[in-house]
């Protein structure tokens, strides 16, 4: 990743990313580079598989383990799901605050950025909440008004919100990106570990996975048993970095691979003519990033990734199907009539938004 030179004071700064699928930790990584390449002291702080993936790309930097939230989810009712598991959530935020504050003492630390740990922060140093979901989608609009109220206290507890977007009609998240009034915030344009590469060559598809549990186990056996069923070839990057990689026999029609380094995913994902996966926004991050067509299956009850996977499916960018009528016969058929996101991103004049941010610490 390039980064326009400048010298800021150094800073020693704990990024920390949320243990809730992959994608928060993914997207750590191009900040986690920027900071380092301007010669700043970053560690790192996370737990479960984001964990993982970090000590994976950053193998050199110290890691502190955070108390996990683990979330599942059990029903295709959010609002149950998360219903059921606030009391954790709320456990998990005021643990995490505590060893936050222990770790600042032990570190001797500046700066916390935090991807969406809701109580990582502190009055003791810099605190800065990175999301880019600032407005949470209900389709019961009076909850809707609570959820987002108690999103914004949770945000104005940091000293500023740094939203991994690009600024005006632009923006990747559609409504969820919209500045808040009264609090401070910075787009960084998206974060993408991923680059553009080569075009393919002949006929690939991959599907990348990630989430939480048993949805994520879900997807990858729907995946394997049609491809099986239809004689059609796959790799399935499973998104389990905790698990050893296996041998493959060379004729299988499924290939499971639980995790990747940055790295060799970029290069996979450069070779296929086809990704699927869910819609998360890093997700959409990394293919506005690499340019490429794919299948869309939002996580069952997951709002946000049900809102993008309707917004870019209307537009004619990305094919969406929801998990319990997925047919992958019928999504390879009609894929050739969604040509992804080359055309249409990323909006000129925007670059530079990471690097300016890095520049303000």
């Amino acid at each position: 990743m390039s980064i326009a030179p400048f010298s800021p004071a150094k800073k020693r700064i704990l990024v920390v990313a949320l243990d809730w699928g992959l994608g928060h930790a993914a997207r750590c990584v191009p900040l986690v580079e920027g900071l380092l390449q301007e010669g700043h002291e970053v560690m790192l702080g996370a737990n479960g598989r984001a964990a993982q993936l970090l000590k994976m790309e950053f193998p050199h930097l110290l890691l502190e383990e955070l108390p996990p939230y683990q979330i599942r989810y059990f029903s295709n009712n959010m609002f149950l799901n998360i219903g059921i598991q606030f009391p954790k959530i709320i456990w998990a935020a005021w643990r995490e605050h505590r060893k936050v504050q222990l770790l600042i003492k032990k570190h001797q630390l500046d700066i916390i950025i935090s991807d969406n740990r809701f109580g990582c922060f502190s009055n003791q140093v810099k605190s800065i909440f990175l999301t880019h979901q600032l407005w949470i989608k209900i389709p019961f609009r009076p909850l809707e008004i609570i959820v987002n109220q108690i999103n914004h206290w949770v945000i104005r507890q940091f000293d500023e919100c740094w939203i991994p977007d690009w600024r005006g009609e632009s923006r990747l998240a559609g409504a969820l990106s919209r500045p808040i009034n009264g609090i401070q915030h910075r787009y960084l344009g998206t974060l993408s570990r991923m680059k553009k590469g080569p075009p393919p060559q002949g006929k690939r598809l991959v599907a990348i996975l990630s989430g939480p549990e048993p949805q994520r186990t879900a997807l990858e056996q729907l995946l394997s048993d049609q491809a099986q069923q239809l004689n059609q070839e796959i790799v399935i990057v499973q998104g389990k970095p905790e698990q050893q990689k296996q041998k493959v026999p060379p004729a299988a029609v499924v290939q499971l691979i639980p995790a990747l380094t940055g790295r060799e995913l970029n290069q996979l994902i450069n070779e296929a003519t086809i990704l699927i996966c869910r819609s998360g926004y890093s997700s959409l991050m990394d293919l506005v990033q690499v340019q490429k067509q794919a299948i869309l299956i939002p996580t069952p009850g997951q709002t946000e990734q049900e809102y993008l996977a309707h917004k870019y499916n209307d537009e004619g960018l990305f094919f969406s199907q929801v998990q319990s009528k997925f047919q992958l016969e019928q999504a390879l058929k009609v894929i050739g009539n969604y040509p992804g996101s080359g055309k249409t991103f990323p909006p000129p004049a925007q670059k530079g938004l990471l690097q300016e941010a890095i520049a303000s610490l």
